[in-house]
C-alpha cells in the first residue's frame, strides 16, 4: 500500500460531504499525502448541484484539478453540465476507482 489516497465522497448528508471536502482540500493543499484523488459518486452529486455550501466547497477543491464526478449518475440525473461548470471533470469512474485501488491508493469514503 502506498501513501496515495482516494477520497470517495458518496454521502447525501451535507455535514459528511462538507467534512470530506475540507479534509480533501487540506490534504492536497498541505501535501499530507503525495497524491490525493477525489471522486464524487452517488447521492453526493445531487448535493453538488442543489446545495450552495457543497457547491462552493467543491468548486474550491476543483481549483486543484483533482476532482471527478460519475458520468453515469450525472447524465442520468441531468447534472453533468452543472457539475462541469464547477470545474469538476465528469467521466465514468468505476474502472478508474478500481484501478486506483489496485495501484495501492487507500480508499477513504465519506
Amino acid at each position: 500500500m502506498t501513501d496515495n489516497l482516494l477520497i470517495i465522497i458518496a454521502s447525501g448528508d451535507e455535514d459528511k460531504v462538507l467534512t470530506g471536502l475540507m479534509y480533501a482540500k487540506n490534504a492536497i493543499k498541505y501535501n499530507w499525502m503525495p497524491e490525493v484523488r477525489v471522486v464524487f459518486f452517488g447521492p453526493s452529486q445531487g448535493l453538488l448541484v442543489n446545495n450552495s455550501k457543497v457547491s462552493e466547497s467543491a468548486s474550491e477543491l476543483a481549483q486543484f484539478g483533482k476532482a471527478l464526478a460519475c458520468k453515469f449518475i450525472s447524465d442520468r440525473d441531468n447534472q453533468s453540465e452543472d457539475i462541469e461548470g464547477m470545474g469538476i471533470e465528469v467521466r465514468y469512474v468505476g474502472e478508474e476507482i478500481s484501478t486506483l485501488i489496485r495501484n495501492g491508493y487507500t480508499p477513504m469514503v465519506w
